[in-house]
């Protein structure tokens, strides 16, 4: 609450008609950047939905976060905290103002038709099961009435349609249907799921190519229609499992875990050092192999049959990898890394996140964006990406608690008055 103090009593992002002090609103922050007459509702959950609206911020967006007045999105609990300060949701929040509507009430809903119709929204975004916002009256020709141009993002687990669209549609699930985990693990392992939500992030980033298409025909083409995006996790993630599919359609390959292997090429593994730690190395080319079967002292290699093509290097996996891993768990981590780099070998550390924070590519890079939050002070987390030469985006605050807009966008914009505002609260509806 000092930090509001300091500014102003205003919440980044928010207008404070009697500030002397204040942070900019968002619309003064962002008019140079590509998305910046961009309006997005925000009704997603968890990861995928507000990763989608996360980027599209990013760059622009004015990003409305839609939430239930009891409890808001799921994604304030996912993850680690910080004294009570959810960690992840002030990253995938970012430069998203925050109000809070439930969507389950009839008067709910009109509201939200009325912020869809008064804003003109350019996206909305819902991650919830398949038909939800069809029982919530929100479904797509209704909002294409209040906004013509509006592209209707929806992120769910299966799809729109197809047997399985009711069922739940966590990560965690499409990443066991999708074949990932099927191929994901060692050899004689149990079949394993990622650490972190990755059929999340991958619906999402082709989500967000979906929106920027539809914007484009909308706007470039003339059109002046939306459309709606239909985004499965299940087969966006099954998509990125580059080649497996065609193999199993043209080979009869149903897809088997081989570890840190791939099928593509040998050597490609990680290898421990004699100080205990790792590095990655991949002979994705026959110069590298060859540049790398010289350093390591075994030119002879380059004569034996069993070596000498990509190929039978990968029949003889076993083999590579023992010669490969000897020879590296001579080394130290550092002379290894010295010694292949200056041979031109792809090889790389294995980072943890502090090694990440203090690598001197990634502070050169300006990898980490530091920002200043009301909640946890200063704060740092990857700085946005792609990185555009001209118009790059920018991280102008962190997630924020529920509602700190909810005055902003229903007096000030929708024109309710302080009774009717005050009743809506009063009754649970925002």
């Amino acid at each position: 609450m000092q930090w509001l103090r300091r500014h102003g009593g205003c919440w980044p992002g928010a207008t404070a008609r009697n500030a002397e002090v204040g942070i900019l609103a968002e619309e003064n922050t962002s008019a140079a950047l590509p998305l910046s007459r961009i309006t997005v509702l925000d009704c997603g959950q968890v990861v995928a939905g507000p990763t989608i609206a996360m980027i599209l911020g990013d760059f622009g967006a004015e990003v409305i976060k839609v939430e239930n007045p009891r409890g808001g999105d799921q994604g304030r609990y996912f993850g680690r905290n910080k004294g009570g300060v959810p960690l992840v949701w002030k990253q995938l929040s970012r430069n998203k103002k925050t109000i809070t509507l439930s969507l389950s009430k009839p008067e709910g809903q009109a509201l939200f038709c009325t912020l869809v119709k008064t804003l003109q929204a350019d996206v909305v975004i819902e991650s919830f099961r398949a038909g939800t916002f069809e029982q919530w009256n929100l479904a797509e020709p209704r909002l294409r009435e209040l906004s013509p141009g509006v592209v209707i993002v929806r992120v769910s687990g299966f799809g729109q349609t197809g047997p399985y669209r009711n069922r739940p549609g966590f990560g965690t699930l499409a990443e066991a249907m999708s074949g990932f985990a099927q191929v994901t693990g060692q050899a004689d392992g149990p079949p394993t799921l990622p650490p972190f939500p990755l059929a999340d992030t991958v619906a999402a980033l082709y989500s967000t190519i979906g929106v920027l298409l539809s914007l484009y025909q909308r706007d470039a083409k003339k059109t002046g229609r939306g459309q709606s995006i239909d985004t499965s996790l299940v087969e966006t993630l099954y998509t990125v499992l580059t080649g497996h599919a065609v193999s199993w359609d043209q080979l009869g390959l149903p897809g088997k875990r081989s570890g840190n292997r791939t099928t593509g090429s040998a050597p490609r593994n990680t290898y421990r050092t004699r100080d205990d730690r790792w590095v990655a190395i991949a002979g994705s080319t026959q110069a590298i192999t060859e540049r790398l079967f010289r350093e390591i002292d075994r030119p002879e290699l380059l004569e034996d049959p069993r070596f000498a093509t990509n190929q039978a290097r990968l029949t003889n996996v076993d083999a590579v990898d023992e010669i490969v891993g000897g020879w590296v768990g001579t080394l130290t981590q550092a002379e290894c890394l010295e010694r292949l780099l200056a041979a031109e070998v792809a090889v790389a550390p294995i980072a943890d996140f502090k090694d990440l924070a203090e690598d001197p590519h990634m502070i050169a890079r300006g990898a980490l964006t530091e920002i200043q939050d009301p909640e946890l002070g200063t704060l740092r987390m990857p700085t946005v990406q792609p990185r555009l030469s001209e118009t790059p985006g920018r991280i102008a605050f962190a997630g924020l608690p529920m509602g700190v807009h909810n005055r902003e966008i229903y007096v000030e914009r929708l024109g309710l008055s302080e009774a009717e505002f005050a009743r809506l609260q009063a009754e649970g509806v925002v």
